[in-house]
Parts: structure tokens; C-alpha cells; sequence
């Protein structure tokens, strides 16, 4: 689920909110660092059990609408297609799903069912949910694209929830988009014969990844003094002060993965930072970032301080 993109940004806001040195004890930022990573994953199940109150505010209206007094016969007997979908009904049974629930105590729409309602009221409101109600039957893919649709349409953007979370945690915001990209990814490639574990997956691609984000962390600390030293001998005709401070972040994280991080390959490390700075940092920060960072690795190339394993690193 976690990208090393997404890890190297949460490196970054940590990085970023630290006043210390080097030389201090910066054992709690660590912990924050992971906490905020693993919180990630409480998102997850939070969107995930979102869809599951919905099906069931879906099943709570329609049996108030037949015990109406005067229900006609098509209350009666109503349509139960989106009730009965069987994306929403393997998402809803699956045992590891209501374990993970349980363990990182998933219970938001209990205590904030409004936002149930915004989004069934917004399901049911759709074309979308019109044109899948012209029957009463369908087939799993037929049922899988519907919901593929409504949450790529109507759930992912919508716009009260995206505010509910925001207050809820505000680094969530960072983390959505990559939460919903998973979600979706999952919803297309579920069958009717997936594992149970299909729904819950690792938040880390490996161990490997894990540990990529404590060591970034640490090592860009450790050494933020030399690698400071570094990026001003390269900035001599820049007012420092005038350096926007996340610029320096994502500058002292780049150097110290191209020096510390052997089998990640130059590449990916200039690349990556340029992208982030694109997205969180000002317009022209990336062409700053990018000119120091071909500076220094010009010099790392001639002096032999590229420490790089692997054919196509350099």
C-alpha cells in the first residue's frame, strides 16, 4: 500500500517540524514518525467501513419504507440490488476486515453517522445508481464496476467527507490520496474466490521499507551539519535565509539518500525529491533543488563518494 514516495514525504514532515541537532535525543520524533505512517492504515479501514454503513443505511431505509402504513406495492417489494451487492456484501462478511476493525477501533460513523447519510444521499442521487437499479439482478463484475464507479465518482471526491478528515487528522490529508488509490486498486481486482486477507494488506511492502523510513530519518539528522555545510558552499550567491525552509528538508534528505542509500539509484533520488517539491513546496523549488543537487552529484562522481551497488545506479 505505501509508496516510497509517501514514505519519503511523512520523513519529510517529521524532518521538517524538528528544532533540534544531531546531537539531541530525537527518539520521540522517531515515534511520531512511525505512529503517523501506521495511522495511515486507520484511514484505510475507516474508508473501507464507510462503504459498509452505507450498505446497511441502504437496508435501514428501505424496511422503514415498507412498514409505511400506506406502502404501495413497489415499497412493498422493493428493489434490494444495491442492498444485496456482492461487493458490498464480501467487503461487509470478511472476518479479517472485522478483526482489523476491532484491533485499531474502527467505529467513526457510529459516533458520526451524518456523513453516512451525505454519501448514501449522494449514491442514490446519481446516474449512476439509477442506471445499476434498472434491474433487480446482475452479475459480481457488473456488481464489482458499480461499486468501482461510486467510489471513484462519488466517494473519493467528495468534498464533506475530505473536510471530516481533515479534522479528524490533519495528516491524513497527505495520506488520502494514496488510501483511495489503494482502495480502488483492491476493488477492481476483487473476485468472489479472493483470500480473506485480500481486503487487509500489508501497509509496508516489505520489511525492507520499513526500515528505509527509520533510516532516512536518522541518517538525515545525524549528518544534517556536513550535509548543510555541503549545500552552502553550493548556494554562496543565495541569501540563505531566502531558502525556503522545506527546500533545505527535501535538500538534506536528497543528499543523504544519494550517499547513505547505496542501491537506490541516483535517478530515482533526484527525481523523487523534484516531484515533492513540486507538489508541497514553491513553483520554482524544484529548479533550485535540482540545480544543487546536479552540482553535488557531479562532485560525488569525480572525487568517488558515490557509493552505488549495482549496474544502472549512477
Amino acid at each position: 500500500m505505501l509508496s516510497r514516495r509517501h514514505i519519503r514525504v511523512k520523513v519529510m514532515q517529521v524532518l521538517y517540524a524538528f528544532n533540534g541537532t544531531e546531537s539531541d535525543d530525537f527518539s520521540k520524533d522517531q515515534k511520531f514518525l512511525l505512529y503517523s505512517i501506521d495511522n495511515m492504515y486507520s484511514l484505510y479501514l475507516m474508508i473501507l467501513s464507510l462503504m459498509i454503513e452505507v450498505n446497511k443505511k441502504s437496508k435501514t431505509q428501505l424496511e422503514t419504507i415498507q412498514k409505511k402504513h400506506l406502502a404501495t406495492p413497489e415499497e412493498k417489494n422493493p428493489n434490494k440490488k444495491f442492498i444485496n451487492n456482492q461487493v458490498l456484501q464480501l467487503i461487509a462478511n470478511n472476518e479479517a476486515l472485522k478483526i482489523a476493525f476491532a484491533n485499531n477501533n474502527i467505529n467513526n460513523w457510529q459516533l458520526d453517522n451524518e456523513y453516512v447519510d451525505v454519501i448514501y444521499k449522494a449514491i442514490i442521487a446519481s446516474d449512476l445508481y439509477k442506471e445499476y437499479m434498472q434491474t433487480k439482478t446482475s452479475t459480481f463484475k457488473e456488481d464489482r464496476d458499480f461499486i468501482v464507479d461510486v467510489f471513484k465518482d462519488i466517494i473519493a471526491p467528495n468534498e464533506k467527507l475530505y473536510d471530516y478528515i481533515e479534522d479528524k487528522n490533519l495528516t491524513w490529508l497527505d495520506d488520502l490520496p494514496t488510501v483511495n488509490t489503494s482502495i480502488l486498486k483492491l476493488l477492481r481486482k476483487i473476485k468472489e474466490s479472493s483470500d480473506e486477507r485480500f481486503l487487509t494488506p500489508q501497509l509496508y511492502k516489505d520489511i525492507e521499507d520499513k526500515q528505509y523510513a527509520i533510516n532516512l530519518f536518522k541518517k538525515t539528522l545525524l549528518n544534517q551539519t556536513k550535509i548543510g555545510q555541503e549545500i552552502s558552499d553550493k548556494t554562496k550567491n543565495w541569501d540563505t535565509e531566502r531558502i525556503a525552509s522545506l527546500d533545505m528538508v527535501l535538500l538534506k534528505m536528497a543528499i543523504c539518500e544519494l550517499k547513505e542509500f547505496p542501491s537506490i539509484p541516483t535517478k530515482v533520488t533526484i527525481n523523487e525529491y523534484l516531484e515533492i517539491s513540486k507538489e508541497y513546496s514553491t513553483p520554482k523549488s524544484s529548479i533550485f533543488i535540482n540545480g544543487i543537487l546536479d552540482k553535488i552529484l557531479k562532485e560525488y562522481q569525480e572525487d568517488g563518494k558515490l557509493n552505488k551497488i549495482g549496474r544502472g545506479l549512477m
